[in-house]
């Protein structure tokens, strides 16, 4: 019995991850970006890297900061080892949160896509978890004090914040008790739990027939190897040597050893959760760490099941005028944001003006409204003058969210220093 080829067994894998065929429109760079492909790539990249990190690592308070030291200063190729990991792990939260923007505008959610979307967002919520529990893993200042700020703003959600900010941390603080935690989590569950839910996202892509493309009269299919599997080859090629060549001459960032006596000034939240570090800044932490959140999460689970009176699958913002809207709301968030901001930071004071009144109101309600009245009046301003139907409507208001949430996290990131105070 002769055994098949290398290159004929590779081939017939990648055929279980893909049809024998596809549209020749499907495998167009620019539908798709490769982002979904891009990410896969980096979680088995961050697998590699991170087993051979083990090897160097020590997960303890005592040996945790001085074993990434040796790692990067006496063991051959491993500051570049660290380097290649980190990088690669913040790249896969910049391209996850790329695809699912991609996904969303080009209305690839609806219909027998609606489950493939809920898995999306729980990978989602897995890729910048295990980001965030490999975040605290060098054991030093920058590491320990985003981490102690992030558990923190846990303890302001009503009722269990307490309890979940505890059971994360292991205690009332972050310890060694913490890192350990967080080290089981980053290397064990939560790599079992994306490989699960990920052979589901593939399964239930291949389900629904591979992209989402719009109608055409004339569809020619080509076959998958080579057109498509030379080009995801080209471009994991090109996505690795261009991350190696970043990781050669840029090192990922190392401060002193933890210090949970003293704090740095300013201290500051992962860079992907500095959105909501500078929210909290601007209102009450129930309404920034929680019923904000919350209300976000449950828009994007819902969106798929809403009725519309029309689905343009495949097309990109539904339509020439989606695009338009989407475009105008980017810009008009960007300036409302910006200048709320500004004036909330330079003349705002509802607690000195109004004292009798509760600070849910004052620090809560009032900022809440302030931002969502005139978001709401640019929602009926589309509806009534640019006569936007609900699926546009939709569109406009995810992107006044997401844009939102990319402004505060570029104020906060960039904008503001000791004390947290704005700087030009």
């Amino acid at each position: 019995m002769k055994h098949p080829s290398m290159a004929k067994a590779i081939n017939q894998f990648l055929l279980h991850l893909h049809p024998k065929k596809v549209e020749s429109r499907a495998i167009v760079f620019n539908r798709t970006f490769g982002f979904g492909g891009i990410a896969a790539l980096l979680f088995v990249i961050l697998f590699v890297t991170g087993m051979l990190l083990r090897f160097a690592y020590v997960p303890s308070g005592a040996g945790a900061y001085d074993s990434i030291v040796r790692l990067q200063n006496q063991v051959i190729f491993g500051q570049l080892l660290r380097n290649f990991h980190y990088w690669s792990a913040m790249l896969l939260v910049v391209v996850s949160f790329l695809h699912l923007v991609r996904v969303f505008y080009s209305q690839a959610i609806y219909y027998e896509r609606r489950k493939n979307w809920l898995y999306g967002l729980l990978l989602m919520f897995f890729v910048v978890s295990s980001n965030f529990t490999g975040y605290l893993l060098p054991w030093d200042q920058l590491s320990f004090w985003a981490v102690t700020i992030m558990t923190n703003m846990l303890s302001y959600i009503p009722l269990v914040g307490n309890f979940l900010a505890n059971m994360i941390r292991g205690g009332e603080a972050v310890t060694e008790e913490t890192l350990l935690r967080f080290y089981n989590f980053h290397t064990g569950l939560l790599p079992l739990l994306m490989v699960f839910f990920m052979a589901i996202h593939f399964w239930l892509v291949r389900k629904a027939k591979g992209v989402a493309i719009a109608p055409a009269e004339k569809s020619e299919k080509v076959d998958t190897s080579p057109n498509l599997v030379y080009k995801e080859a080209l471009t994991a090629l090109v996505v690795v040597a261009v991350l190696l060549l970043f990781s050669f001459f840029v090192d990922a960032p190392l401060l002193d050893k933890a210090k949970p006596l003293v704090s740095p000034n300013p201290s500051k939240a992962p860079w992907y959760f500095m959105g909501f570090q500078e929210l909290l800044m601007h209102m009450h932490p129930a309404f920034a760490s929680f019923l904000i959140p919350l209300f976000v999460i449950e828009l994007f689970i819902v969106i798929p099941f809403l009725p519309y009176p029309k689905v343009n699958e495949g097309v990109w913002f539904f339509s020439e005028k989606g695009k338009r809207i989407t475009i105008l709301s980017a810009v008009f968030t960007i300036i409302l944001t910006l200048l709320l901001i500004f004036i909330d930071d330079l003349l705002l004071d509802f607690n000195h003006w109004f004292p009798g009144l509760p600070v849910l109101i004052t620090e809560g309600m009032f900022p809440v409204l302030l931002y969502f009245l005139p978001a709401g009046g640019f929602i009926f301003y589309l509806k009534k003058k640019m006569q936007a139907n609900r699926m546009e409507l939709v569109i406009a208001s995810v992107t006044m969210i997401l844009v939102a949430y990319l402004v505060m996290m570029f104020v906060g990131s960039f904008l503001r220093g000791e004390g947290m105070q704005l700087i030009f």
